[in-house]
């Protein structure tokens, strides 16, 4: 970015997001929400981010938790955190989800929220201190991260998610490469793209010298003049979800 005396330069391709959106301020919930969930055998929750009124969040938690009671006890909830926009809110979302969530997912950047701190995300020691960090704040039976460079998981269900992680990492790819409007064709040209080196070199590290169990899977060498970098986390969660939802 140049403009008279500023020449700003950023390192690799990433985005900033401006939010002007009242009805996700609002996210109020269907009604038909829990007859919805009835039938369902993978639920995603996501989007408290972007209520800022604190009397708002508890009603639209209350709304979910009512609605929560339809679904199937044997249906596989998933949490997606995020950028909340008061960050004093998350604690709330987090207490009202964590005994429904069997997955507990989020990326690098809310990761670094919950340490305080910058991690360098190809370090395996620091990531493995990191992991023992946010884990002491939440206790997720499983615990999903996701990242430029890798998606892992650690807890009960991480050596079953290996598929689900693979199904993230080239959802996310398909939208890096080609944007909103990847073909299928796309989108199975980047299931043979090569690997991240310096990713399959972490995954393999971490596996190795974790004490308990941790899945990790490395992110796809992806070359291109025009990286798509918004919503690769909610690609990564489509495509994680996609693959679930199959296994």
């Amino acid at each position: 970015m140049r403009a008279e005396d500023i020449d700003l330069r950023a390192p690799r391709s990433n985005r900033i997001i401006y939010v002007n959106d009242p009805a996700n301020a609002e996210l109020v919930l269907d009604e038909d929400l829990g007859q919805a969930l009835s039938a369902a055998d993978v639920f995603l929750i996501s989007g408290f981010n972007s209520i800022s009124e604190k009397a708002t969040l508890r009603t639209r938690l209350h709304d979910l938790a009512r609605h929560l009671r339809s679904l199937p006890s044997t249906a596989l909830v998933v949490y997606e955190d995020a950028g909340f926009h008061v960050p004093a809110l998350s604690a709330l979302v987090r207490k009202a989800v964590l005994d429904r969530a069997d997955i507990y997912s989020m990326n690098e950047d809310e990761m670094e929220a919950y340490v305080r701190r910058p991690i360098e995300i190809l370090d395996p020691d620091a990531m493995l201190s990191a992991l023992r960090e946010v884990h002491a704040v939440v206790p997720a039976r499983t615990l999903v991260v996701h990242t430029r460079a890798w998606a892992l998981a650690t807890g009960e269900r991480a050596l079953e998610l290996r598929s689900a992680l693979q199904g993230g990492v080239v959802m996310a790819g398909a939208r890096y490469v080609h944007g909103d409007d990847f073909t299928e064709a796309d989108y199975q040209e980047v299931t043979r793209a090569p690997v991240n080196e310096a990713g399959r070199a972490f995954a393999l590290a971490l596996e190795g010298c974790a004490s308990a169990e941790v899945c990790c899977v490395p992110a796809l060498r992806l070359p291109t003049d025009r990286p798509t970098v918004i919503d690769l986390g909610d690609a990564f969660v489509g495509g994680f979800l996609a693959a679930l939802s199959r296994c």
